[in-house]
């Protein structure tokens, strides 16, 4: 129920993003004047959300996500209160849960996640008080910024990292956020900026994404992907820092940001991350996703340069191939699951034949021959195990 939440939001979100940037094909007011709230909110609120309630033990932490996606509709739909409501308690459950997870495992990731929880609902509240989305970007900028951070440090934590190195980034995260605390078009955009820049830089050198981009398949599609995103993060700096008198400041503001750091790492961490949240044991890497992967980037690339060029109707071309191939990439990654999932069975099927069990009355090789435990030990072995790159063994059309 919860991600069908979150990709419906997405849905109307990019919609409504073709609205502002000036196509009148199809016109939705509410998707163009709730873009940010549905992108944000009701879709990185609600992923990020259900990513950490997957990992609590109580299943009654699953309606913080429930909660958060449905807000969004319920805004939508001209119950502005209720939906604000709604929207605050999910920024409550999501603090708590990270409260829960820093007091169970107070390691330095999980400080900086629950730090960009409490950012998540404060913008919340800024939102709400004042009624422009304006007011809680910053916030929900800081959301986003810390929980990848987090989650990095998560990730790399096993790596030899200095402890200068720690130390540096937690006082470049103090910097941004007290660029958040300063006044925007103060010092607080260069603060921020240069955090940004700062951070981007001791990713490249720091993170584990360095490793990966060397070896192949996907643990190249994850490190490239992550790197590349990095760079992103750099230009998104930049533009705070010397942009800010640019007719399409917010513009480039915002989507070096939210599309090309916050997307280029739902991209690197989509094989990983959407198996745990849709509860699928199969890989959903493939080749293929370099394609969406590569048109995502350039797309994006051309926007940004037309939108610095000032050329109004290229920034519409730019946006709107954009839009279409985050759509793609969800596309291409739901054909892989289906096509994964026949062969799966097909497997199932073909292993539990009696013909083919040998004299002891077990499958060969003593498979099990339930349909999950198929996907563990049978010639689909697609099972996510940390970054394993895995390999599809038979005719599967996504074969690697």
């Amino acid at each position: 129920m919860v991600f069908p939440l979150a990709v419906a939001a997405l849905l109307m979100g990019v919609l409504g993003g073709f609205n502002r940037l000036g196509y009148v094909g199809w016109i939705v007011p509410e998707a163009a004047a709730g873009h940010g709230l549905l992108m944000v909110a009701g879709f990185l609120g609600t992923l990020i959300s259900l990513e950490r309630a997957m990992v609590m033990q109580a299943k009654t932490w699953m309606l913080v996500p429930v909660f958060n996606g449905l807000s969004i509709a319920v805004v939508l739909l001209g119950f502005s209160q209720t939906g604000s409501v709604l929207l605050i308690l999910a920024g409550l459950g999501l603090m708590a849960m990270m409260y829960l997870q820093t007091v169970r495992h107070p390691l330095m990731h999980q400080y900086v996640m629950a730090a960009g929880a409490a950012f998540y609902l404060i913008g919340i509240v800024a939102w709400v008080q004042k009624g422009l989305i304006a007011a809680a970007v910053p916030w929900w900028i800081g959301f986003v910024f810390f929980t990848i951070i987090g989650e990095r440090l998560e990730l790399s934590k096993f790596l030899p990292t200095p402890t200068w190195a720690k130390k540096a980034l937690l006082a470049i995260l103090g910097l941004f956020f007290l660029g958040m605390l300063l006044p925007f078009h103060g010092h607080g955009r260069w603060l921020m900026g240069f955090a940004a820049v700062a951070v981007s830089y001791w990713l490249l050198h720091f993170d584990m994404a360095k490793i990966a981009a060397k070896k192949e398949k996907q643990f190249r599609y994850i490190g490239v992907g992550l790197r590349v995103g990095y760079v992103w993060l750099t230009l998104h700096g930049l533009a705070l820092c010397f942009l800010d008198n640019h007719g399409f400041f917010y513009d480039l503001y915002l989507h070096t940001f939210f599309l090309g750091f916050a997307f280029s790492m739902i991209w690197a961490h989509a094989p990983i991350i959407l198996p745990m949240v849709l509860n699928l044991k199969l890989s959903l890497y493939h080749p293929l996703l370099w394609i969406g992967w590569i048109v995502f980037q350039l797309s994006l690339l051309g926007r940004t340069l037309v939108s610095l060029m000032g050329w109004a109707e290229l920034r519409l071309f730019f946006g709107i191939v954009n839009g279409l191939s985050i759509l793609s990439m969800f596309v291409l990654m739901a054909l892989i699951v289906l096509f994964r999932t026949i062969g799966a069975r097909k497997d199932f099927v073909r292993l539990s034949h009696p013909r083919l069990r040998n004299h002891s009355g077990f499958p060969e090789k003593n498979l099990k021959i339930s349909p999950q435990d198929s996907f563990k030990k049978s010639s689909n072995p697609f099972e996510v195990d940390n970054l394993n790159s895995l390999e599809r063994i038979g005719s599967d059309p996504f074969s690697q």
